[in-house]
């Protein structure tokens, strides 16, 4: 028997972002106590405050600074997963930027492909809180990063993706994977029966979002003065 779960929303809040219901099959992950399946892939505080999903991946292409990482944990009231480079940003001052977000609050870090697996493992021997480690093809060496200290891989490897999490998971039965969807429901759920734990969900921009309003605005209009 299905059962009926009451919802809520308010008269200002109705308008948000919601991520594809197929992510509710996946198991997700428990983290320190928190089953997460839904991870937003955003840095936009706008965006972030408004979806429904369970937690945020806070990566972007720049050198990470701990101002951003405030500013994101500050803004929201569901878990922050936080980029400390590991790409362009290397060695000790990932590990400091790892150890500035844990005390900032982010529930975890993240680390990008081409981090060594000593500087995982100076995080793991420097933090608590879960290392995620990206992962963006079949060919990288998934035991050498689970022996350093990955907490969890993140699987990015755009079409396929649900191929190299299915491998990692015919290896690795219970470790936890987060893996981006793709753009279609279809999709997402390939991954998650590959094996994904959990899912990334790539918001539309606040312009696209704002663009629509105002396309709807001037349609009104456009009807008011036709008479409809």
């Amino acid at each position: 028997m299905t059962k009926h779960i009451p919802e809520i929303k308010g008269i200002l809040r109705r308008h948000m972002i919601e991520v594809p219901n197929v992510i509710r099959e996946a198991s997700g992950i428990r983290i320190f106590g928190k089953r997460l399946k839904s991870f937003l892939f955003s840095t936009d505080v706008a965006v972030i405050k408004n979806t429904n999903a369970d937690a945020v991946i806070a990566v972007y292409p720049f050198t990470p600074q701990p101002l951003i990482t405030e500013a994101i944990v500050l803004s929201t009231d569901i878990p922050v997963f936080c980029g400390v480079g590991g790409g362009i940003t290397t060695g000790k001052r990932v590990v400091n930027l790892a150890l500035d977000a844990e005390f900032k609050g982010a529930m975890g870090i993240v680390v990008n492909s081409p981090t060594p697996n000593e500087v995982i493992m100076q995080m793991r021997d420097t933090i608590d809180i879960p290392i995620v480690v990206s992962v963006v093809s079949e060919y990288e060496d998934i035991s050498a990063r689970i022996e350093a200290g990955a907490t969890i891989l993140n699987v990015s490897g755009a079409k396929r993706t649900a191929y190299i999490v299915k491998k990692i998971r015919q290896r690795y039965p219970e470790f936890p994977i987060i893996a981006t969807g793709g753009p279609t429901e279809e999709s997402i759920k390939q991954t998650i029966e590959a094996g994904a734990n959990a899912i990334t969900f790539t918001p539309p921009t606040a312009a696209e979002i704002l663009s629509k309003i105002m396309v709807s605005y001037r349609e009104k209009y456009a009807r008011e003065q036709n008479g409809e």
